[in-house]
């Protein structure tokens, strides 16, 4: 990571925004996003002893990501109908896919909803990333590929490539990065990892 240029972003945000992602400016930019309504009607619904229902789980998934305006409005009906065709013996490894990605063994979890996107091509990022962002916004990242690839390339996070296809791999380490520069800027921007992200995000040239 190239602190220097971390630094120098944090300095330039702060002049525009002083008080960080509590400043009216964002805030009224942040609104479109719904975050606050977004995180506490996930972390509801897929609670661990909502998961004794699978059925209802899938019917949520499709719910929140069809709400979700960090996922485009091509992948949202493509999900959906991915979803409403499963048989029911997959309908039970997608919510406990699901479940793993947040209670339980993260790296099973990610394989195996991986696995079943797969199977219709598709294996997206953000389908991967959106919910777990939701239900552990100070834990988990959302991956959005434009902003994966300027981050890593901008501030030179090193031995970190980027590819489409999503693996675990980049992701935990991708993850990792982004809570290690969360660690160098003042409390103000190291809020949620999303507001965090969007903050580098903001912070890319232009070019």
């Amino acid at each position: 990571m190239n602190l220097d240029k971390l630094k120098q972003a944090e300095a330039q945000f702060l002049q525009l925004y002083p008080q960080g992602f509590a400043d009216p400016g964002l805030l009224a930019i942040g609104k479109k996003h719904r975050m606050p309504q977004m995180i506490e009607q996930c972390q509801a619904l897929f609670d661990k002893q909502a998961f004794n229902k699978p059925h209802s789980i899938v019917e949520e998934m499709i719910r929140m990501v069809s709400r979700s305006s960090m996922v485009s409005m091509f992948e949202k009906p493509k999900f959906k109908d991915f979803v409403k065709s499963l048989p029911g013996t997959d309908v039970d490894r997608l919510s406990e896919a699901f479940y793993e990605q947040l209670y339980g063994d993260q790296h099973r979890g990610f394989e195996d909803l991986l696995n079943l996107l797969m199977t219709q091509k598709l294996a997206k990022w953000s389908l991967m990333t959106i919910l777990p962002n939701y239900v552990w916004p100070h834990r988990e990242v959302f991956v959005k590929p434009t902003t994966a690839k300027g981050v890593i390339h901008w501030f030179e996070l090193q031995d970190l490539v980027y590819k489409p296809r999503p693996s675990w791999d980049f992701y935990q380490r991708y993850r990792a990065n982004i809570m290690d520069m969360k660690q160098q800027v003042v409390p103000s921007l190291a809020g949620s990892n999303a507001a965090f992200s969007g903050f580098l995000m903001m912070s890319l040239p232009a070019n």
